[in-house]
């Protein structure tokens, strides 16, 4: 799969998100390292803070389904400039995502950006450094 036809199945998951407080409607769409995709939307929700970002909805899929070794996420959302992750997202794909991940943004015009998970997130917090469990 290439680019484009990840950017476009993000597009089309757009189509799914329940957003009916923002209005903002976003898709992702994650390839694994064998050619699976696992697409998601955002879902809201009354009390904002439970609300999930295409980007999550799409990677929690994976790992759910067993999936933990990740080439590609793009995200598209009606935005004047390819549109960037937030940071809750950006956490979370630094817990999945090896340094070398692409992360493709767009918008509907067509604009793209593509970044390395270590250019969208350099310095991020890891696993390595929480303090060693003692047994």
């Amino acid at each position: 799969m290439n680019r484009e036809q990840l950017i476009n199945k993000a597009k089309d998951m757009r189509e799914q998100a329940y957003v009916p407080y923002s209005k903002f409607p976003v898709g992702a769409a994650l390839l694994a390292e064998d050619g699976t995709v696992y697409t998601g939307c955002n879902i809201e929700n009354a009390a904002y803070p439970v609300t999930c970002c295409a980007e999550r909805v799409a990677i929690f899929k994976a790992i759910s389904e067993g999936q933990h070794r990740f080439k590609e996420l793009a995200v598209v959302a009606d935005t004047k400039r390819p549109v960037p992750p937030c940071g809750s997202c950006r956490q979370v794909m630094s817990e999945f995502f090896d340094a070398h991940v692409k992360i493709h943004t767009a918008n509907l015009q067509g604009d793209t950006k593509s970044l390395s998970m270590e250019e969208l997130l350099p310095f991020s917090f890891a696993s390595s450094d929480l303090p060693e469990q003692k047994k």
